[in-house]
């Protein structure tokens, strides 16, 4: 508080004090406060005392009616608003590349599956709008939690103002007019109306589900990446010099995916931490909360902030094979077009119960092929050598055209992007996140 606010409800206060104070502001000296903690187990009030030492004028009105919580509580609101200012450009970012990846590949067929097992075509982009509708998801809690967050405020010990009470000789007025002007001088548009000692709890619970649901949408986006790298479909960034394993030199092992889960586990762990400390809140408050945030809260920014840095790198250097995409389609394929077969044979006027029972016998035929021999889907060659099928021969090769099989996938992706994620990114129009190199 600069010396233009000194005095402004009346306190004694004097410019010499406020001046002395922003004098030494930043002259910490941590190894005095070390000291200081040691003999009075007080962090707060090791400070408090150091600073009245560098400033003697203003000692008698340094922490005048507050409480540890004035300092603490506050300070940490500060810092969650600041850390989400932090993650919300990085998780911009992602979105940003995803998108772009995602309209590159709006048509590229790629095989679909439920239960791990193939079902119908899907294309490489509309898999990733999957991914993109949960980040949409994670911006907006973010950007809710961030923007949810109030100042504590002065408060007291307890909630009630009793100390500023006291101070301003009982009018009320002057106390409430303190609590707005601290807020506001702190960056805030409001304060909490009532608290205890500290802010409720359950804010922490709030920025920490918000985070949690970001690590469990890494992780999904990531886990889907590994299956893909399994399958020789798609895979992350990976160095020319990069080693994948110490015993197994061919290997191309998904390692930025498996970090990102890797943290994102422990990220979604935390939340239940922060659900535990404010459950056994007693009261006003305990005390047994302090030593946990101090662990939890930071770690969940900062896992959330690593997992973010990775897997913006992982997007910026996505590799696709069509090739290996395409044969896996060709492999599948045609079990997924008998229905297409059965209803040009009846429109060329065969019976449709016939037609489902002669592709019944030669899918299993096939399939016994994959299965039981290990090769090649053969459905389309026993279909074109049974003669039932001669009215539609030469429509077999139009009826198999993937492109054909992924509804309107493409239109989805664009309509997708242009209707949800470019209003988004709007937001955070003239904020571009750089490049992210991994150093490990």
């Amino acid at each position: 508080m600069s010396s233009t606010h000194v005095s402004e409800l009346g306190l004694m206060i004097t410019p010499e004090q406020i001046a002395e104070m922003e004098a030494n502001v930043d002259d910490i000296s941590f190894e005095a406060a070390a000291e200081e903690e040691k003999a009075t187990r007080h962090d707060v009030m090791a400070h408090v005392h150091v600073f009245g030492k560098q400033c003697p004028k203003a000692a008698p009105i340094i922490h005048l009616g507050a409480t540890s919580c004035y300092v603490g509580d506050n300070t940490d609101l500060l810092v969650l608003r600041k850390g989400f200012d932090i993650l919300m450009p990085k998780l911009i970012g992602v979105i940003s590349r995803l998108s772009k990846f995602a309209e590159e590949y709006r048509s590229l067929p790629t095989l679909g599956f439920t239960h791990l097992q193939p079902a119908q075509l899907t294309t490489v982009g509309k898999r990733t709008t999957l991914w993109l509708h949960d980040l949409l998801m994670d911006e907006r809690a973010l950007r809710r939690a961030r923007n949810d967050l109030k100042f504590r405020g002065v408060k007291g010990t307890t909630g009630t103002q009793a100390s500023f009470l006291q101070l301003f000789n009982g009018d009320g007025d002057k106390v409430k007019k303190l609590d707005d002007r601290v807020t506001e001088l702190a960056g805030f548009d409001k304060h909490y109306g009532v608290t205890g000692q500290t802010y409720s709890r359950k804010v922490d619970v709030e920025c920490l589900n918000a985070l949690a649901s970001l690590g469990a949408t890494v992780h999904k986006i990531c886990s889907d990446i590994r299956i893909l790298a399994n399958m020789k479909e798609i895979e992350e960034p990976f160095e020319q010099t990069q080693i994948g394993s110490s015993a197994m030199p061919y290997k191309r092992n998904p390692m930025r995916s498996e970090r990102c889960c890797s943290i994102a586990r422990h990220l979604m762990t935390l939340v239940g931490n922060c659900l535990q400390t404010a459950a056994t809140q007693w009261l006003e408050r305990t005390l047994d909360d302090s030593a946990n945030r101090r662990i939890t809260l930071a770690e969940a920014f900062l896992s959330a902030d690593v997992i973010l840095m990775t897997l913006q790198n992982i997007t910026e250097g996505l590799v696709v094979y069509p090739n290996v995409i395409a044969r896996h389609v060709a492999q599948e394929l045609p079990f997924m077009s008998t229905e297409n077969v059965i209803m040009a044979m009846v429109k060329a006027g065969g019976d449709r119960q016939v037609c489902h029972e002669k592709i019944r016998v030669l899918s299993h035929q096939a399939g016994a092929q994959v299965k039981q021999h290990g090769l090649d889907n053969d459905l389309v060659e026993r279909i074109k050598n049974d003669a039932y099928f001669n009215p539609i021969r030469h429509q077999l090769e139009t009826l198999l055209e993937p492109s054909t099989f992924v509804g309107r996938s493409p239109e989805q992706v664009t309509e997708f992007i242009q209707q949800e994620v470019h209003p988004v990114l709007a937001l955070y129009e003239g904020i571009e996140q750089a490049p992210v190199e991994l150093s490990i």
